[in-house]
């Protein structure tokens, strides 16, 4: 999940705002976010009895039944609206009692010595650490002389910062910070680097244990000497330098005794001013709103510092006000000025030409378009179209080389024009393949840019581009111990329950025979949040479509691949739309041959594991192995923790009765019945997860393993000092790879 989509300024604010895992992000807080960096038969979908293929189907390996643990059930249930809800597992929410530490030892003691028993798990985890061990570039960008970028070596647990004069090669580059160093663990990652518009200083976010609190910190880049400077309790945020300081968001400090800083609810988001060299109980408050508890509020600034912007959203609606002000002129440098009144649309600002803001927004425009406004007359009237809807989704757009650079999606796969500032439409920019670019950020005097390809066979590799002559050559390419010739993609499109066309991509083995009906598959979906799944490349897949499975990813309502239409076509009360198109993308892959439901797996995460929740508590007999990673399970109660409140807009509230009732009605914890013979499940959480807390995985495998019918294991995998996704160290995705692969082969019957 994540907040409405602002501004290029807003990216790493707004990546922590959702509830899908992202890598840190390599630029300044104007940039945009990397999104997932991750074609044409076209089927109908023919109807074939699932449980008589089911019959025919190889059946698979099953353990003796496991003892899980016996946690306490709590009587009194919750009411809403009359009707009464149980919720015996409630104690489970309070992460730091021990009766909750005792339950997640006794449950990852089950779990562990579970997966200890798969002969083949040792051999899978050596054979990720093989794959893992490759050479790999973040994107880089121009800091005044210098090209700064992050680089992994293999198998270091965080990638590192370096630096390197322009001109020089990047083998005589130095490093700038190391994370690996941050703690003992590898478990603190940098989640943001921010340069100072003159260059001189950096200021660097950091989080630890996956947490989304972040601390910031200041460099000198002249000495390379850290300075004093440290701002703690920073969440949803960017960092707009202005001056000698910078703007900034902030909670207060949780009070002693009170909610934990990693379950309680984060009210009163504020802006402060941050001088260099001052502490920061001494930082000037920009903008609050006491009236106002919940909602974001992030501050920007454009590249020659002459606008400050503010983003505003309140927590019910799906977009964001827009507020601005000119510090050029002494006379409004204290004043707001609205440019978007209104909550309903995402409104973002990507720079400036004069005294004119160049604005990305939905605004009676779903697939997004680019107007001018100048703040002197803000008003929807005045605004200059420059660049207009088009018919695919406009899926991000940068400022940078003099140039706009907009990527498009069309059926989910990059497309990148070139316009200049004015709107006039230069060219097209020639992808390698169908896939996702991501990139092309940089300050208005670069004269080279860089950008990433990948898809899902294809490494990312890091593009040099020059966007006067629409030149693209190689910077860096991986040496991955893969063969993308060996493997096929193709796009197909299925109806769903109410027919709407929804497209998929299929990836496997050249060779195989995919009539069998016998493969093993795993199903990844999000729907939601406009999130864009695209085409990308995943080392821990290869291992999976190495070994003979194939990967199926549709693109749900719910997402952004087909703007805001598509987006609305899956909230609430839509939602189910979104389970509708999962549970079609299962069948087809049955019907069409690929596999049958004892070969099938169901996997999301996030908004991505309450769609997996949801989906195998209406379908049990949809599929062999369940995999729900840091899953919103308690659609009741989400709203009580963090920033839940923040997906309101996405979901509706148990506070509305008639949103409690649909909430109600595919809630995956209240939709567990006793006696259900429920997929093998392996649910992924961690205990450092403050976007999605634990408590909602807690809660469903306590009463999973209560409900469970037959001797499928459902088991609870519990990351320790890890959080959402975002900074997880090399070491834990390589051990947490190796036990889904394990599991999942082991639970369809495949022996490797």
């Amino acid at each position: 999940m994540q907040t409405p989509r602002a501004a290029t300024w807003l990216a790493a604010a707004l990546l922590v705002a959702g509830c899908r895992s992202s890598a840190p992000i390599l630029g300044t807080a104007r940039r945009a976010p990397d999104e997932r960096l991750g074609v044409a038969n076209r089927h109908t979908l023919t109807e074939t009895p699932i449980i008589e293929r089911a019959e025919s189907a190889v059946r698979p390996q099953f353990s003796p039944a496991l003892t899980y643990p016996a946690p306490r059930r709590d009587p009194q249930p919750d009411t809403y609206f009359g009707t009464p809800v149980p919720d015996p597992y409630r104690w489970l929410e309070d992460p730091d009692a021990p009766e909750t530490q005792a339950w997640v030892r006794a449950e990852n003691e089950v779990t562990f010595g579970y997966l200890a028993q798969i002969p083949f798990r040792e051999k899978l985890r050596a054979r990720l650490t093989q794959l893992w061990n490759y050479e790999r570039y973040g994107v880089p960008e121009q800091e005044g002389n210098l090209l700064v970028f992050s680089k992994n070596d293999g198998l270091q647990n965080q990638a590192v910062v370096y630096t390197v004069p322009l001109g020089q090669p990047v083998e005589q580059a130095q490093v700038l910070l190391d994370p690996n160093k941050f703690s003992a663990d590898g478990t603190t990652a940098l989640a943001g680097l921010h340069f100072s518009s003159d260059h001189r200083y950096l200021a660097y976010a950091t989080s630890g244990g996956g947490s989304d609190w972040q601390q910031v910190h200041l460099l000198d880049m002249q000495t390379r000497q850290p300075l004093p400077d440290q701002l703690d309790w920073v969440k949803v945020s960017g960092v707009a330098w202005a001056g000698r300081g910078f703007y900034y968001s902030r909670y207060d400090a949780p009070k002693e005794g009170g909610e934990s800083a990693l379950a309680g609810k984060n009210e009163y988001h504020k802006v402060y001013y941050h001088a260099l060299g001052t502490p920061q109980a001494q930082d000037r408050l920009v903008y609050e709103n006491r009236e106002r508890a919940l909602g974001f509020r992030i501050a920007g600034t454009t590249e020659d510092e002459r606008f400050l912007f503010l983003a505003l959203t309140d927590g019910r609606s799906d977009g964001n006000q827009l507020l601005v002000r000119d510090l050029h002129d002494q006379k409004q440098a204290h004043a707001w000025t609205t440019v978007q009144p209104s909550y309903q649309y995402d409104t973002s600002v990507i720079g400036n030409v004069g005294g004119e803001l160049l604005v990305y927004t939905n605004d009676h425009a779903p697939n997004f378009r680019v107007v001018a406004i100048d703040p002197r007359q803000p008003e929807a009237a005045h605004w200059r179209t420059i660049i207009p809807e088009a018919k695919e989704k406009l899926e991000s757009i940068s400022q940078a080389g003099g140039y706009l650079l907009a990527t498009y999606l069309h059926d989910a796969s990059s497309q990148v024009k070139v316009y200049t500032e004015t709107g006039e439409y230069r060219h097209d920019v020639a992808l390698p393949a169908l896939g996702t670019a991501a990139g092309f950020v940089g300050r208005r005097t670069d004269k080279v840019l860089y950008y990433a390809f990948t898809s899902f066979t294809y490494p990312t590799t890091i593009y040099r581009y020059d966007p006067a002559a629409n030149r693209s050559t190689v910077w860096r390419a991986p040496r991955v111990d893969v063969h993308p010739k060996d493997y096929v993609t193709t796009q197909v499109f299925y109806p769903s329950k109410d027919g709407t066309r929804i497209p998929m991509f299929i990836t496997h083995k050249k060779g195989l025979d995919t009539k069998s009906g016998q493969l093993p598959t795993y199903l990844y979906a999000y729907g939601g949040f406009n999130v864009s799944l695209t085409p990308s490349f995943s080392v821990a897949r290869m291992l999976w479509l190495e070994n003979g499975g194939v990967l199926a990813v549709p693109n749900l309502r719910g997402g952004g691949e087909y703007g805001e239409t598509w987006h609305q076509a899956g909230m609430t009360p839509h939602k189910q739309n979104v389970f509708d198109d999962f549970i079609a993308a299962a069948d087809y892959l049955t019907a069409s041959g690929y596999t049958n439901p004892s070969r099938l797996a169901i996997a999301g995460g996030s908004n991505g594991g309450l769609l997996v929740g949801a989906v195998m508590t209406q379908r049990p007999d949809l599929c062999q192995v369940a995999l729900p990673a840091v899953g919103v399970m308690d659609m009741l109660k989400y709203q009580k923790f963090t920033i839940g409140w923040n997906w309101a807009p996405e979901y509706g509230t148990s506070d509305d009765e008639a949103q409690f009732r649909n909430l109600l009605a595919y809630s995956p914890l209240h939709n567990l019945r006793p006696g259900t013979a429920y997929p093998a499940t392996l649910i992924t959480t961690a205990d450092h997860d403050d976007r999605v807390v634990p408590a909602h995985s807690f809660k469903f495998a306590a009463q999973l393993q209560a409900d469970q019918a037959g001797l499928r294991p459902t088991l609870i995998r519990i990351d320790v000092n890890a959080g959402h996704g975002a900074g997880k160290s090399t070491q834990l995705q390589i051990a947490e790879w190796a036990d889904v692969w394990s599991f999942t082969f082991y639970n369809m019957g495949v022996m490797l």
